[in-house]
C-alpha cells in the first residue's frame, strides 16, 4: 500500500501524475500534468462545532443592541444562582468593559477589579445585593448620549422586604479591536453614595 493510498479512503482517488496524449506532425506524444486531486477538501471543524458554539458561556454578542445588553444582564442577576451560584455575576463580568490590569470606575470609586472574586464581592455588598434575585424592575429613563454611548436608569425591587434601589447603566459600543461593534458595560452606578460606609473587597 502506498503512502497516498493509506491517507485516503478507497472511494477517493488521487492521481499525482496523469498522462495525456496528443499528436504533432503525425507523431504521438505524451504530456504529464503536475498534480490532479479528486479528494474532498477536509472539514477541520468538528461535527459538534455548532452545538458547542451554542453552549459557550453567555456574554456579549455582536447582534445585541445596547438595550438588549442591559436587559440580558438584569435577567442574569434576577436568576443569579441558576444554573450555579453567582452565575449572574459571571455574566456581568463578561459584559464589563474595563481593563482588568488597571483600576476601574465601573462601580464609581476606583477599584481593582481584575480578579473576578473582587468583582463578585461588591455585588454582595449591601448596596448592590438588591440586584441579586430581584423581584421587579422598571426602566426610569434611557438616553443615547451619542451613537456609541447609551445610559439607562433602572429601579429595582429586591427580594428582601422594603429593599429597593435605583441604578444607572452606562453602555459603550467598542470601535476596533476584538470587541469591535459590541456593547459593553462601562459602569453600573448606584443612585446615591453606595459606598458611604466603605466596602471590603
Amino acid at each position: 500500500m502506498s503512502f497516498c493510498s493509506s491517507l485516503l479512503p478507497s472511494s477517493q482517488s488521487l492521481s499525482l501524475l496523469s498522462k495525456k496524449s496528443f499528436i504533432i506532425n503525425g507523431d504521438k506524444r505524451f504530456s504529464s500534468s503536475r498534480f490532479r486531486a479528486s479528494a474532498e477538501v477536509p472539514d477541520f471543524l468538528s461535527a459538534d462545532w455548532l452545538e458547542s458554539r451554542r453552549k459557550r458561556p453567555f456574554g456579549p454578542r455582536l447582534s445585541f443592541s445596547a438595550e438588549e445588553a442591559v436587559n440580558y444582564q438584569l435577567d442574569a442577576l434576577m436568576f443569579n444562582d441558576q444554573p450555579r451560584q453567582d452565575y449572574g455575576i459571571e455574566v456581568m463580568y463578561r459584559f464589563a468593559g474595563f481593563d482588568p490590569f488597571e483600576r476601574s470606575t465601573y462601580f464609581g470609586p476606583f477599584f481593582d477589579l481584575g480578579q473576578f472574586e473582587r468583582f463578585r464581592r461588591i455585588f454582595h455588598h449591601s448596596t448592590y445585593r438588591v440586584l441579586l434575585g430581584h423581584k421587579e424592575r422598571k426602566i426610569l429613563s434611557t438616553l443615547h448620549v451619542k451613537q456609541s454611548r447609551y445610559k439607562q436608569r433602572v429601579w429595582i425591587r429586591g427580594a428582601r422586604p422594603e429593599e429597593e434601589e435605583t441604578f444607572q447603566f452606562t453602555m459603550v459600543q467598542r470601535v476596533g479591536g476584538n470587541w469591535d461593534g459590541y456593547w459593553l458595560t462601562e459602569s453600573l452606578l448606584h443612585d446615591g453614595d453606595g459606598f458611604a460606609g466603605g466596602v471590603a473587597y
